[in-house]
C-alpha cells in the first residue's frame, strides 16, 4: 500500500520544466530471410512451406476456391464446412477429433462467397499425421445423414440470431448496393435455404468444388520445407481431378458519390459504410497508397477518429481499411453511430476524405504513419500463426514470400509527393459510394440535405 495521489495521464507525461519528451523511434529491423520453397504438386495444389522453427510446431493453411452460381450454394457450401469434419470412410468424428489431440493438433474450416479454408497446427514431430488426416478428410469426408442434420439445425439458429445484427444488416445492405446479384454478396445464407439442404448436396458439392489445381496449401513452422513436399504427394496423391476450383467471376468497380439510406425502423443506432475501387498489393502505388489511407483511418492515431471519436464524440470506433477479393481492392470506411449523430458523422467523414487530398500529411504525419506500417507488418508476421495467415493472403493472389520480405523497403521509399497522390487520387468524397443503415424517420431530411444520399428499401 502506498499514500500516493491520484495523478492523470497528463499529469503523468509532464514535469516541472515541461512536457515529458517521447524516446526517439528506433530502426525498424528488416524481415527474416525466411527458408522456403513455393511449389506446385503433381495434382496442382500451390504449397509454400516456410521454416520458422519458433516453437515446435507447424501451421496450416489451405485455400479453395469455392464459387458457385447455384441458388443453393451459399447453404450448401455453409453446411460442408460444418460436416467435412465429422467423418470420413476411415474416421469418426470422434477419431479425427482424438487423432488430432493426440499430436497437439486441430483443424477447423470456415466458407465464404471467395473461398473454402482449412486451418489448422500441429506439433511438428507429428506433422505427417496431420498432414495424413487432412488428406483422409479432402478425399474421403462421408457427410453422414444425421451429422448433417445435426449441425444444419444449429447452423440455422445461428444465422437466425447473425441476420438480428446490425453489423451483418450493414455489411449485407453494402454488398448489394456495390455488386447487386454478384455471387460474392451471399456471405450470409438464408436459414430457410439451409434448412432444405440434402446430405447428397453436400456430397455432390464436395466432389465437384474441393479440387487442388487453383488451391494454395501454407505450412508455416519447425520444418524442413524440402522433405515435406514428399509427405505431401505422398498423403494428397489420391486427391486429384483435371478440373480446377472454381474463382469468382471479375467484381464490378464501384463508382460513386451517391449513399444509400437503408431504412431500419426504430433504430437507436446508424451503420455507416462507405467504399471506393483502389488497387491491389501488386500495383506499383499500393504502398503510398497504404499509408494514405493510415492517415486517414487505418490506425488510432488517425484523422478520421481524431475528428468523429476523439473530438467530437460521435461514434465508439472508426476505420478505414483495404479489402481484397479476386484480385480486386476497394478501401471501405465503417462509423457505428447514435442516431442524432449520424448527419454530422457522415458529413465529418466526407469532409476528411476530401481534406486528405487538399492537405495531404505532413512530414510529421508520414513518418509516423510509416513506421506504423512496417512495425505492424513486421509485428504480425513475427509468430508462425501470423506468418502463415500472411503468406495465405498474398498466395490466393499469386504472390509469393517475396512480396512480403520486400514490402518493408518499398513503404520506406514512399515519398511525401507519392502519399499526396494516392491521397487527391483515391479518397476523393466523390469516389465513395455506400450505405448508412437507420431510422429514416429521423434521418432521412437531414442526410439527404447534404447531398449525393439517396433512400432505398427497408433493411
Amino acid at each position: 500500500m502506498t499514500s500516493a495521489t491520484h495523478r492523470s495521464a497528463d499529469e503523468i507525461g509532464r514535469t516541472t520544466r515541461g512536457p515529458r519528451p517521447l524516446p526517439p523511434l528506433g530502426e525498424q529491423r528488416a524481415a527474416a530471410d525466411l527458408s522456403h520453397v513455393d511449389t506446385s504438386l503433381s495434382n496442382g495444389l500451390r504449397v509454400l512451406a516456410v521454416r520458422k522453427a519458433t516453437v515446435p510446431l507447424v501451421e496450416a493453411r489451405l485455400w479453395i476456391p469455392f464459387a458457385g452460381d447455384d441458388a443453393l450454394h451459399p447453404a450448401t457450401a455453409e453446411v460442408l464446412a460444418e460436416t467435412i469434419l465429422t467423418g470420413t470412410a476411415r474416421r469418426n468424428r470422434i477419431e479425427i477429433d482424438a487423432e488430432l489431440a493426440l499430436i497437439g493438433g486441430d483443424i477447423g474450416a470456415g466458407v465464404d462467397p471467395e473461398r473454402l479454408v482449412l486451418t489448422g497446427s500441429a506439433l511438428a514431430d507429428k506433422l505427417p499425421t496431420f498432414l495424413d488426416v487432412l488428406g483422409d478428410v479432402l478425399t474421403g469426408a462421408t457427410y453422414a445423414d444425421d451429422e448433417i442434420a445435426r449441425e444444419k439445425e444449429r447452423l440455422v439458429e445461428r444465422i437466425a440470431v447473425s441476420r438480428t445484427q446490425p453489423r451483418t444488416i450493414a455489411r449485407e445492405a453494402l454488398q448489394k448496393h456495390r455488386y447487386g446479384d454478384h455471387p460474392a454478396t451471399r456471405e450470409v445464407p438464408r436459414a430457410e435455404d439451409v434448412a432444405v439442404v440434402t446430405p447428397e448436396q453436400v456430397r455432390a458439392l464436395h466432389q465437384a468444388s474441393v479440387l487442388p489445381r487453383g488451391a494454395v496449401l501454407v505450412l508455416v513452422g519447425d520444418l524442413d520445407p524440402s522433405s515435406v513436399l514428399g509427405d505431401l504427394e505422398k498423403v494428397l496423391g489420391g486427391w486429384a481431378s483435371d478440373r480446377s476450383a472454381v474463382r469468382l467471376p471479375p467484381l464490378p468497380d464501384l463508382t460513386g458519390p451517391n449513399v444509400l439510406l437503408v431504412p431500419r425502423a426504430g433504430a437507436v443506432q446508424s451503420q455507416i459504410r462507405l467504399s471506393a475501387q483502389t488497387v491491389p498489393r501488386t500495383d506499383p502505388g499500393y504502398a503510398a497508397l497504404q499509408l494514405a489511407n493510415l492517415a486517414y483511418g487505418g490506425y488510432f492515431s488517425s484523422r478520421l477518429v481524431e475528428n468523429i471519436r476523439e473530438n467530437k464524440g460521435y461514434t465508439y470506433s472508426a476505420h478505414s481499411g483495404f479489402e481484397f477479393t479476386n484480385g480486386t481492392a476497394v478501401v471501405n470506411v465503417d462509423a457505428d453511430t447514435a442516431t442524432e449523430a449520424t448527419a454530422p458523422a457522415l458529413l465529418e467523414t466526407r469532409y476528411e476524405l476530401g481534406r486528405l487530398g487538399q492537405v495531404p500529411p505532413t512530414g510529421d504525419e508520414l513518418e509516423s504513419v510509416r513506421q506504423y506500417a512496417i512495425g505492424s507488418l513486421l509485428t504480425s508476421t513475427s509468430s508462425q500463426s501470423g506468418l502463415a495467415g500472411q503468406v495465405l493472403a498474398l498466395a490466393s493472389t499469386g504472390l509469393g514470400l517475396e512480396w512480403l520480405n520486400e514490402h518493408p523497403a518499398r513503404v520506406a521509399a514512399v515519398t511525401a509527393d507519392e502519399v499526396a497522390e494516392a491521397a487527391l487520387k483515391f479518397f476523393a468524397p466523390k469516389r465513395f459510394t455506400g450505405v448508412v443503415v437507420g431510422d429514416a424517420g429521423v434521418l432521412e431530411r437531414k442526410l439527404l440535405s447534404l447531398g449525393d444520399v439517396v433512400v432505398g428499401e427497408p433493411a
